[in-house]
C-alpha cells in the first residue's frame, strides 16, 4: 500500500479524531467519547506503520502530534480537585508528616521549653514576663481577661463573629509565614520565631496569672489553642526543610537544593494553612461564645484527641501498602 491509498483509505478517521481532540481541548466532552481510547489505539497503530514504511515526515508529524494530545487527555489525572483535597487531608499529609517527625519535635522542644521556662521564672520573677510583653501588651491582656465579664465581650471589638474570624486568620498566617521564610537562614529563623512565640505566649500565661482572670483566658483559648499551636509547629516543619536542604546541598549547588526543599516542604505548608485556617475558625465563631466551661473544655479535649488520633493514624494503610 502507497502512501496516498494509506492517507485516504484513514483520512475520514483521522479528521474525526482531530475533531474529538479540539472538544476535549475546549473542556466539551464529546458525543461519541466513549469511542476515544479506541479510536486512539488506531491512530497509534497508524503512526507506528507510516513510521515503518517511511511515508514521509509530514504525515508522520501530524499522526505524531495526533498521538502526543490523544496520550495527554487519556492519561491525564481524572482525580477531581475536591479528591485531591480530600487525599492530600486523609493520606498525604500524616504520612509525610510522620515521615519527618523528628523536625516535629525539633520544634516541640524549642517551643516548649522556652514557654515553661518563662513561666517558672516568672513565678520567682515577674518582671521577667512584664519585660518580654512590655506596656502595650499588658495593658491588651488586662482590657481582655481582666474581669469576671462572660468571654464573648472578647468578641465586642470585632463586631461579629466573622470580622472576628478574619482577624486572627490574618494574625497567625503571618505567625507562620514567618516560621516559614526563616527557614532561608538555613533554618536559624525558623528556630528563633519558634522560640520567640514560646516566649511570647509563655509571658502572657504567667502575667494573666498575675494580674488578670485566668479563668476567662482558658475559657477563650482552649478550643482553638491546640490546633493553632499544631499549625505554627508544622509550618516549623516546612521551614527546617528548607534549612536542612541548605546545609546539605551535596553535590547539588545551593540553588537546586533549595528548589528541592521547597518541594518537600511543600506538604507541611499546605497542611499549616489547614490547620491555621481550622483555628481560626474555632476562635472566631466558637471560643468567644456564652457556652459553659466544662463544655468548651470537653470540646478542646475533643480537639486534642483528633489530632494526635489523625496524625498516629490516618494514612496508615498506605504506610503497609
Amino acid at each position: 500500500m502507497n502512501r496516498q491509498t494509506f492517507e485516504s483509505l484513514h483520512q475520514e478517521r483521522w479528521n474525526a479524531f482531530e475533531t474529538m481532540l479540539d472538544e476535549l481541548d475546549g473542556k466539551n466532552p464529546p458525543e461519541q467519547s466513549a469511542q476515544f481510547p479506541a479510536m486512539f489505539r488506531q491512530v497509534c497503530s497508524d503512526l507506528s506503520l507510516a513510521q515503518q514504511r517511511m511515508y514521509g515526515l509530514r504525515l508522520c508529524e501530524r499522526l505524531n502530534v495526533m498521538v502526543i494530545r490523544g496520550h495527554k487527555h487519556l492519561y491525564r489525572s481524572s482525580a477531581r480537585l475536591g479528591e485531591g483535597i480530600l487525599r492530600f487531608i486523609a493520606v498525604d499529609f500524616p504520612r509525610a508528616f510522620r515521615k519527618d517527625i523528628k523536625l516535629f519535635w525539633i520544634n516541640c522542644v524549642f517551643f516548649f521549653i522556652p514557654l515553661a521556662g518563662i513561666i517558672l521564672g516568672s513565678m520567682i520573677e515577674p518582671r521577667w514576663s512584664h519585660a518580654l510583653l512590655g506596656t502595650e501588651q499588658m495593658s491588651q491582656l488586662q482590657s481582655m481577661y481582666g474581669s469576671d465579664s462572660p468571654v464573648e465581650h472578647l468578641r465586642e471589638q470585632f463586631g461579629s463573629n466573622f470580622m472576628m474570624f478574619a482577624f486572627y486568620i490574618m494574625n497567625n498566617i503571618g505567625i507562620d509565614f514567618r516560621i516559614f521564610a526563616g527557614g532561608i537562614l538555613c533554618g536559624v529563623g525558623t528556630l528563633f520565631f519558634i522560640v520567640f512565640n514560646g516566649l511570647f505566649f509563655g509571658a502572657a500565661t504567667a502575667y494573666i496569672h498575675e494580674a488578670t482572670n485566668p479563668e476567662s483566658f482558658y475559657n477563650f483559648i482552649c478550643g482553638h489553642a491546640s490546633v493553632e499551636i499544631m499549625g505554627m509547629l508544622v509550618a516549623g516543619m516546612a521551614g527546617l526543610h528548607v534549612g536542612l536542604g541548605i546545609l546539605y546541598s551535596g553535590r547539588r549547588g545551593r540553588k537546586q537544593a533549595l528548589l528541592d526543599a521547597g518541594k518537600r516542604s511543600i506538604p507541611f505548608l499546605y497542611g499549616a494553612a489547614l490547620l491555621t485556617f481550622l483555628a481560626a475558625i474555632i476562635e472566631g465563631f466558637w471560643s468567644a461564645q456564652p457556652v459553659a466551661a466544662p463544655v468548651k473544655y470537653t470540646v478542646a479535649t475533643f480537639w486534642f484527641v483528633a489530632l494526635v488520633a489523625y496524625f498516629t493514624f490516618a494514612g496508615r494503610q498506605e504506610d503497609e501498602a
